[in-house]
């Protein structure tokens, strides 16, 4: 009896190894991306901004929402302008005037960035008091009032 092993008992081997069951359970994303791990990936979508507040000293936060759609006022003003122009050389043309309602609601809404900029000056204000760890605030990102 050979006690060297054999050509299959490699190849069994290197078979095993590409096999999925032999990954590491954390780096097999075929594994993590399951619907049974979904409650796992939930729980890191938690778990990683906690660890990142935590890292930067970041005791309390205000998150703000905001449509991405509220822009400046001068800003809403020109998209007015620009549609109205569009307007005028197609009168009838009930695409452009649909664009010229939202264009105009948008213009309605547009003192909230002004609001929302005030809001972010005065938390800001209020949070050079404390070292920078308090009411940081967190947002989308942009583009509209969520900059």
């Amino acid at each position: 009896m050979s006690k060297g092993i054999t050509a299959e008992q490699k190849k069994l081997v290197a078979r095993l190894k590409k096999s999925s069951a032999y990954k590491i359970a954390y780096i097999d994303t075929d594994f993590i991306e399951t619907d049974d791990l979904r409650p796992v990936r939930l729980q890191l979508e938690l778990l990683k901004p906690e660890l990142i507040l935590q890292e930067e000293k970041i005791h309390s936060f205000l998150v703000v929402f905001g449509g991405t759609r509220i822009v400046e006022p001068k800003a809403a003003r020109a998209m007015v302008k620009k549609v109205e122009t569009k307007l005028r050389r197609k009168p009838n043309d009930p695409d452009l005037r649909r664009e010229l309602r939202i264009a105009k609601n948008i213009l309605a809404k547009s003192h909230f960035y002004d609001e929302a900029r005030e809001f972010g000056r005065l938390v800001s204000e209020e949070n050079g008091h404390n070292d920078g760890n308090e009411f940081v605030i967190v947002t989308g990102g942009g583009p509209g009032v969520m900059e």
